[in-house]
């Protein structure tokens, strides 16, 4: 039987990602699996959470729960909005009467990264020529929904690429969503120290599997002139297995 899933595809990905976005319906699609979007989605709410804007947040939850209704998982292309939605969704409604419910659309969200490492357990045959990228880990993707990993396994089985250590793959790139417009110098001086650990590494390519953290680094690469490119995991892994050149 074909598989079924909701994609859900961000704020950022709508916005600013669209290429990323296709890249990731067309990974999916690749597999088989049948991929059913919802015209009307929006935002997961983390910007209104993590600004204390709880009333809100759940109001935007219990929305998406609505648009979301089906027994299907709902595939998301970003460590962060995942863990928002499977996660940070069960303590904003820890108290709530509507908290099983909450729990039940929650344990359905999955990252596409975990999605496609752990439950297709893709076999990818790498097209491109030999490379060696870096990896950024970021925050909610690490320690909330703790995606990281499986982003990792997917770029370890293109047999053209190695992925580089980065001293400080952990630190925060400044981003932060409301952060790196609220304390602009400090976010600044946080992505010039994350494309300094970037260029020692020696990679040609920095992958990230989060726009927002894409955006930043791969913005301030450009600003100073560096030469390592930026790219979204999912556009990545789509042109290393169709032989697109980067």
């Amino acid at each position: 039987m074909m598989k079924k899933v909701y994609f859900y595809a961000t704020c950022l990905g709508t916005a600013a990602m669209q290429e990323a976005v296709l890249s990731a319906i067309k990974l999916l699609r690749k597999e088989g699996v049948e991929v059913i979007f919802k015209k009307n989605q929006t935002c997961c709410g983390q910007p209104a959470f993590n600004s204390g804007y709880f009333k809100e947040s759940k109001e935007i939850a219990l929305y998406n729960m609505q648009q979301f209704k089906g027994d299907y998982p709902i595939v998301v292309p970003s460590g962060s909005c995942a863990g928002m939605m499977s996660h940070d969704y069960l303590e904003l409604f820890k108290e709530n009467k509507e908290f099983d419910r909450v729990r039940a659309f929650s344990s359905r969200v999955i990252e596409l990264s975990q999605y496609l490492d752990e439950v297709l357990k893709v076999d990818y045959e790498d097209k491109g020529e030999n490379i060696k990228v870096a990896w950024h880990s970021n925050c909610h993707a690490l320690r909330v929904q703790k995606s990281v990993e499986a982003s990792k396994n997917l770029i370890r089985r293109l047999k053209n690429v190695e992925l580089v250590p980065l001293e400080f793959e952990e630190e925060c790139c400044g981003f932060g969503g409301t952060f790196s417009v609220k304390e602009p110098e400090i976010s600044n001086a946080m992505a010039l120290q994350k494309v300094k650990d970037i260029q020692n590494s020696g990679a040609q390519y920095l992958i990230s599997g989060d726009g927002g953290c894409l955006l930043n680094i791969k913005g301030t690469m450009e600003r100073i002139g560096a030469e390592v490119k930026g790219l979204h995991l999912y556009d990545f892994l789509l042109k290393r297995i169709e032989g697109v050149r980067l």
